[in-house]
């Protein structure tokens, strides 16, 4: 079985952002959807509910039990179901989260470069962003993250686990530290796992609730982004125990927000398509390999650090000389990435590559980008 083995024929005839955003010669590679066929498990469930005309509203607690048979089977997880709470998208779990855990003014913390929603959450609602980068190596960096939790006005701490764009995955001893850091500083912890089954073969993710020090920690959630089912909004906020009586607080509306067809698909890919999750990230494993090796023959001045979580790659263009990379590679190389500085101001060099999708089409992205680059005046 191969997941990403549809033609740029058959991935043009589909309507969403991702391929419709460009002009039709502009090869995509940017917003995080997968190339991808919806999973078998998935399809049937979905099909079944259009034949019984089963589009209501949701009801029951079935996708928060598959969320919790699969974070116990996967990573030795176990949570009780008061833990578990349906909600709609996960930024929308995050606002509301943040809006019931800080104050207009407040100061949030993030670490850059990080997902652009996260800047928009943080800074968008007469609350603040506190920007703490990353370390070069694209690790936690304790120290500043200490100096940035000890602010008066520093409330909470917007963690991305695993990293987009970088696709570090933080260990279990950084996460505990970063825990342990909130703790004593009074600021509430709130990740954002969308993307903790896309991990490389190898690899082990660490859901924060899993560590002692993270029981007063919130964690946003959701099955859309591993099994590519973000038309069908659903999502999940889970509490450390220190945080139930949070979640029986949050503003109205924010559990009523998934969509009854966005539940059930999301049940059905945590219950019966682990095995194809497992597969997809062996084939990202391998186009994060193919990506790096194109590079490195078609453009050696590009800088490229595969990160073992994610279908996400951040490539560094600076070397290469281009005012701005993005909007160079879209208009002369007829190829879309996410622009670096969507991600932090500081990284205006660089562009983020999605690698959910055939080697063919990755080929002849790096192709486009290296011819682009031989063009007059560049």
């Amino acid at each position: 079985m191969t997941i990403f083995s549809l033609t740029e024929a058959e991935l043009r005839q589909r309507r969403s952002l991702k391929w419709r955003t460009y002009d039709s010669d502009v090869l995509p590679l940017w917003v995080a959807e997968m190339d991808a066929a919806v999973q078998p498990a998935v399809r049937a469930e979905l099909d079944a509910a259009l034949d019984r005309g089963d589009t209501g509203y949701p009801w029951g607690t079935e996708y928060a039990d598959a969320y919790r048979a699969s974070a116990a089977t996967r990573w030795g997880l176990e949570l009780d179901p008061t833990q578990v709470r349906r909600g709609g998208d996960v930024m929308n779990e995050v606002l509301c989260v943040l809006e019931t855990v800080t104050n207009p003014g407040d100061g949030i913390v993030i670490t850059a470069p990080v997902y652009p929603p996260f800047w928009q959450v943080t800074s968008g609602y007469r609350r603040h962003t506190v920007a703490v980068d990353l370390t070069p190596e694209g690790r936690l960096d304790l120290a500043a993250l200490e100096r940035a939790f000890a602010a008066d006005d520093v409330t909470a701490f917007l963690l991305c686990s695993p990293h987009n764009p970088t696709g570090t995955v933080h260990t279990a001893d950084e996460l505990a530290a970063v825990a342990a850091l909130c703790s004593a500083h009074g600021v509430r912890l709130v990740v954002d796992e969308i993307h903790a089954w896309l991990v490389d073969p190898g690899t082990t993710f660490v859901p924060v609730l899993s560590l002692p020090e993270a029981r007063d920690a919130v964690v946003a959630i959701s099955a859309g982004k591993a099994w590519n089912l973000a038309a069908f909004k659903a999502g999940l906020y889970v509490g450390g125990e220190g945080a139930l009586n949070l979640l029986d607080h949050l503003p109205p509306l924010a559990t009523q927000s998934t969509g009854h067809l966005g539940a059930l698909a999301h049940a059905a890919a945590l219950r019966h398509e682990q095995a194809w999750v497992d597969q997809m990230c062996v084939e990202v494993a391998a186009n994060k390999q193919l990506l790096s090796d194109l590079l490195h023959a078609l453009l050696p001045s590009a800088e490229y650090r595969p990160g073992p979580g994610t279908y996400l790659a951040f490539v560094d263009c600076t070397a290469l000389g281009l005012a701005n990379p993005a909007r160079h590679f879209e208009q002369v190389g007829k190829v879309a990435f996410s622009p670096g500085r969507a991600f932090s101001p500081a990284h205006d060099q660089w562009v983020r590559i999605n690698l959910a999708t055939s080697p063919a089409i990755i080929t002849q992205a790096v192709e486009r980008m290296a011819a682009s680059l031989r063009q007059p005046n560049n």
